[in-house]
């Protein structure tokens, strides 16, 4: 079991900014050139936050949950209370969800210390 909550949070964060990422390639039929390259970057943005912090948080669970629980209410707060429910389950629940598994990951390895 400890190997599966090890990997498992990590496979889906990476899986997470795969899907976070194609949203950014609606740039490629508004834009051309110099603005194309700064319009994908913006977009972009948000899932090399996620990368960036699923790195730090290969080592450091802790990172982990509070990157991704902090991803998913930036998100609700930046979208808006007004948005329909179905934009908070696509993006703020799985993050949400990635989160949870960093934080059981953490819990776990930490009672397996105090044990030894």
């Amino acid at each position: 079991m400890g190997r599966v909550l090890y990997w498992l949070p990590r496979i889906l964060s990476l899986l997470f900014v795969a899907f976070l990422s194609m949203f950014a390639l609606d740039v490629f039929g508004a834009y051309k050139g110099w603005e194309l390259a700064i319009a994908l970057f913006m977009h972009l943005i948000p899932s090399l936050v996620l990368l960036i912090a699923t790195a730090i948080a290969w080592k450091y669970d802790l990172v982990g949950t509070v990157a991704f629980f902090g991803f998913a209410v930036w998100y609700v707060w930046w979208a808006g209370f007004d948005q329909p429910w179905s934009w908070y389950l696509l993006i703020a629940l799985p993050v949400a969800i990635i989160g949870s598994m960093y934080l059981s990951h953490w819990f776990a390895s930490r009672k397996k210390q105090t044990r030894l």
